[in-house]
């Protein structure tokens, strides 16, 4: 894995015009360069690391434990696709031993938050060695062909979860082999866990009949999950998996509103990442419920339904069962 965390380290991309030269010149006053400041270790001997994302940070933690100090740069309920990174941020990824991202285009703001921190920390791409889903394959972003785009939104198939938890498995025998032990008993028993909720989760649609397995969402999010667990997507309100896209033109609704209603969808789903309203009018205009919020791209407040990975999967497939199943009610 060394040789591809190096090349993580060193690729280039195009980021947004929004992370300019005053971005920079604020990390540089914050204090952010050089490795002369970074600490790998908190005081009582912790590892520090840096997870990207919610979902990933309780992943990175449930294998870690005791032993690890976490800091996840896009929060519960924020939207990894637009983040914008402030100076704080910066600071943690310059402290830590280890930065986990999930790669294939979900976080295009990290190359330029990396490089500005002069960190030397290790980057480890979470979804190495997962088959990516070309967003071409369902046709949503891009046109024909996608522009080569790859589905980044991996962790709706459990299965997949599962793999990105033994590549933080492997990544911390190397950074603190010292508690090897330790890495290798809790990564056995949350797979073991995960593996327990797959099942669940093919128990779950198992009640669903196949011809009302049809979803629709505001961006596409839910290509693994449609894939593992025997759904399609006939469509998103924003046409890519960006949840962060500009509204669609009257002519596309128009075109959603009529393949919902074609495909006898009962019910779409608005998420956690994006404004409820465009869907509230889809679904009036096709004529059909709008169900409950699913998290997506990120996990929900502490206290939520949602606040870890095995509790936002087993709300998003109970939610979408029971409103595929039971919908339209009558009042």
């Amino acid at each position: 894995m060394s040789g591809e965390v190096a090349e993580a380290g060193r690729r280039k991309v195009t980021v947004k015009t929004w992370l300019s030269l005053g971005w920079i010149v604020a990390l540089a006053a914050a204090g952010c360069s050089g490795a002369a400041g970074l600490r790998d270790t908190t005081p009582d001997g912790r590892l520090s690391v840096v997870a990207t994302h919610s979902i990933l940070g309780d992943l990175v933690a449930n294998v870690g434990g005791d032993r690890l100090t976490v800091r996840t740069l896009v929060g519960p309920q924020g939207d990894a696709h637009d983040f914008e990174p402030r100076p704080a941020d910066a600071a943690a990824v310059a402290d830590a031993a280890v930065v986990f991202e999930n790669g294939l285009g979900f976080e295009l703001w990290l190359d330029k938050l990396y490089a500005a921190s002069d960190s030397a920390a290790v980057r480890v791409v979470a979804t190495d060695g997962i088959a990516p889903l070309p967003v071409a394959e369902r046709g949503a972003e891009g046109g024909p062909g996608g522009g080569g785009k790859l589905d980044p939104h991996v962790w709706h198939d459990v299965t997949k979860a599962i793999r990105i938890v033994e590549n933080v498995r492997a990544a911390l025998l190397t950074a603190d082999p010292s508690n090897a032990r330790i890495y290798t008993a809790n990564a056995e028993a949350y797979i073991a866990q995960l593996s327990e909720l797959d099942t669940w989760v093919r128990e779950q649609v198992g009640r669903l009949p196949p011809e009302r397995r049809l979803l629709v969402t505001p961006h596409d999010t839910f290509g693994y999950f449609a894939a593992r667990y025997g759904f399609v997507v006939v469509g998103t309100a924003l046409g890519g998996t960006t949840a962060g896209l500009a509204d669609p033109s009257a002519g596309t609704i128009a075109e959603l509103v009529e393949a919902i209603k074609s495909a006898g969808v009962r019910a779409i789903f608005v998420e956690n990442v994006s404004n409820p309203g465009l869907m509230q009018q889809i679904a009036a205009d096709a004529g059909v419920e709008l169900a409950p919020s699913l998290y997506t791209d990120a996990l929900g407040e502490p206290g939520s339904a949602g606040d870890s990975y095995v509790k936002m999967i087993r709300y998003n497939v109970s939610t979408i069962v029971d409103a595929l199943r039971t919908y339209p009610r009558t009042p």
